[in-house]
């Protein structure tokens, strides 16, 4: 057995924390996962990520910092030089560190070397019909309701194994490292895969393993969108996707499906490949998603930047120990956050960060030491007036301003000095939800009784203790998380 275990990030991006079979969804096709926390690992039920979009989550993440302590908080603002990053971290305390998967984590300006050993990219053009760019096959024409639906279907794989996508290459090229692996220094597998992230398409037989019928309910539109965030409305009025009937919501919420029971064949290729190279007892893994997707809740697809419904912001998290920790195998559900991720894998491989973070272990509660972890979990997204390099105005090509871009619907309105992109934070107990918005109404949920949050009781008397208790809440996590001061310290003289 190693000193210090070999670390797998195994890190799906869109994934909703629905989509599990061992959380008890029945068409969900997710056997590796379920296996796992059967057997060898722990599944965090009420795990939350800290942004619900991809940069300012994995920054979060990778440092154990929510994205308001330096400013992380679109999708232009990656950890600088100076920042910490787990997996420089790990490479410092000697690990070889291979990267194999999207970025969305370091200015891309700077190129990739400290962070890891291998910065692994397939070999020739991967393709797909899945691009996002103006004239995709998929959209349809301008105007129509699949312009902005990010609905492929079945995707054909021309007689090849595997479709040409990036993923596939990153997982094969994963298979191969581990095949050959150096055994001299413990290894830090980082897999940031694209899927489940929309466009929704997938190949067989995951496209065809989706029962259309096990499918559970969609949550709908509101029929007033009065009490929600004003940008959810905006959102769905651009989209155009009103008139579409259940039966083809079913076909793209199957579609989204077979994507995460492709990523969840993927993982177990992985653990495959671990076992057979003699590595898996000395591997602690991680599973988790940077954030969700609506999918056809609320009548909406992709995300948003600033609202914090429970598809965006629950994750699924699954948690495998090395073989000398302990671990009850079971489905936990403790209030968890993502930084928890960051604190766990120091905690198991023996590293002490000299930046402060905010992360906990979850390694008590793996063990089945206690189940007390955190009483509150909290996200935040937006900006504030004035903050024009938060707008996201430029993307690939410059085209993010363009009504062809596909995001346009949710950009349109990040363009803008209205309400709809107003800086928002969410506090969320085991039964309540609170956001806290800068330029429009807050919001409070008793999920409870109103697990679909339609209904907002922010100002309503018979909760006004519960509100003012999570307010109260919400100014603790800023006075404790507001800052960090460097370790090292100047001279006065």
């Amino acid at each position: 057995m190693r000193d210090q275990p070999h670390i797998v990030i195994f890190n799906p991006d869109q994934w909703r924390g629905d989509v599990l079979g061992y959380a008890g969804n029945p068409a969900a096709v997710t056997p590796n996962l379920d296996r796992l926390v059967n057997e060898e690992a722990v599944g965090f039920s009420q795990a939350y990520c800290q942004a619900p979009v991809c940069t300012p989550s994995r920054c979060s993440f990778m440092t154990g910092w929510y994205p308001h302590v330096a400013g992380h908080r679109s999708m232009t603002h990656m950890l600088r030089p100076h920042e910490p990053v787990l997996l420089r971290s790990l490479r410092e305390a000697g690990y070889f560190v291979w990267w194999g998967g999207k970025n969305d984590l370091v200015p891309g300006q700077n190129g990739y070397e400290g962070y890891c050993d291998i910065k692994y990219e397939p070999p020739g053009e991967p393709q797909n019909i899945r691009v996002l760019g103006p004239g995709s096959e998929w959209r349809g024409e301008p105007g129509s309701d699949t312009y902005y639906s990010f609905y492929v279907g079945r995707l054909e794989t021309k007689g090849e194994p595997y479709p040409l996508d990036h993923d596939w290459g990153y997982v094969l090229g994963a298979l191969d490292f581990i095949r050959q692996a150096p055994a001299d220094r413990p290894l830090c597998l980082y897999l940031p895969l694209g899927y489940p992230h929309p466009p929704y398409g997938v190949e067989d037989p995951w496209f065809s393993a989706i029962d259309r019928e096990a499918l559970p309910p969609r949550l709908p539109a509101p029929d007033s969108w009065e009490g929600k965030p004003s940008l959810l409305k905006w959102i769905w009025e651009r989209q155009g996707l009103q008139g579409w009937s259940e039966e083809r919501w079913t076909e793209l919420r199957a579609t989204y499906y077979g994507m995460c029971a492709r990523v969840d064949h993927q993982l177990g290729l992985v653990i495959q490949a671990l076992r057979e190279a003699g590595l898996w007892d000395d591997t602690a893994l991680f599973f988790f998603a940077d954030h969700g997707d609506f999918t056809g809740d609320y009548g909406l697809v992709e995300k948003t930047q600033n609202t914090f419904e429970d598809c965006l912001t629950h994750v699924p998290l699954v948690v495998k120990p090395h073989a000398r920790r302990a671990v009850r195998p079971d489905v936990n559900s403790a209030l968890a956050e993502l930084i928890d991720v960051p604190a766990t894998g120091e905690d198991w491989t023996g590293l002490h960060p000299e930046h402060t973070h905010f992360g906990r272990s979850l390694a008590p509660l793996i063990a089945g030491e206690t189940d007390q972890h955190r009483d509150a979990v909290f996200c935040q997204g937006g900006r504030r007036h004035g903050e024009r390099q938060v707008m996201e105005l430029l993307g690939p090509g410059g085209t993010d301003t363009q009504p062809d871009f596909p995001y346009w619907p949710r950009l349109s309105a990040q363009q803008l000095e209205g309400p709809e992109h107003t800086r928002a934070i969410m506090c969320r107990t085991a039964r309540y939800k609170y956001v806290r918005r800068l330029y429009e109404r807050d919001e409070l949920y008793d999920l409870s009784e109103d697990p679909a949050e339609l209904h907002n009781r922010s100002g309503d008397p018979a909760l006004a203790g519960v509100e003012a208790e999570l307010k109260d809440r919400l100014l603790t996590c800023y006075l404790e998380t507001s800052d960090v001061v460097p370790p090292d310290l100047d001279l006065r003289w």
